[in-house]
């Protein structure tokens, strides 16, 4: 059985969960480096209320994620995400990604700064995935 588009994009999101998030401040991009959570597709991201990057989702919800290249080689299978992200302080949403990586930010879940940022997929590309074209990923 062949791997199909999905099973690469969702091996890849299970392998890399650090990827590079997009944000519009004024009509200029500014991106940074942040650690996902996939859950089917959809992912998760926390930070604190009061950043730049909550304050320019507020006023543009969408968002570009480049995730999954390792730095092996030139042909290196990443992903292209678009996406519309939801902010969110849901307390379940909180108990759902909170785990020991984030205690170095964050005192637990309960914690009154933290935030969820929800990206739901607009778009999935599988990049360098021995094709001469990107592949959009069927979610």
């Amino acid at each position: 059985m062949s791997n199909t588009p999905e099973k690469i994009a969702a091996k890849i999101l299970e392998d890399n969960m650090v990827g590079t998030m997009a944000t519009i401040e004024g009509d200029k991009p500014h991106s940074r480096y942040m650690t996902f959570f996939n859950d089917n597709f959809t992912l998760y991201t926390v930070t604190k209320g009061n950043t730049h990057k909550v304050e320019e989702l507020s006023k543009n919800p969408y968002t570009h994620i480049l995730i999954g290249y390792d730095g092996k080689g030139l042909g290196d299978e990443f992903l292209e995400i678009e996406g519309k992200v939801e902010i969110s302080s849901d307390h379940s949403m909180r108990e759902k990604v909170w785990n020991k990586v984030l205690k170095g930010w964050f005192t637990g879940p309960d914690d009154p700064t933290m935030v969820i940022l929800k990206v739901s997929p607009t778009q999935i590309k599988l990049m360098n995935s021995k094709r001469a074209d990107p592949v959009i990923v069927n979610f």
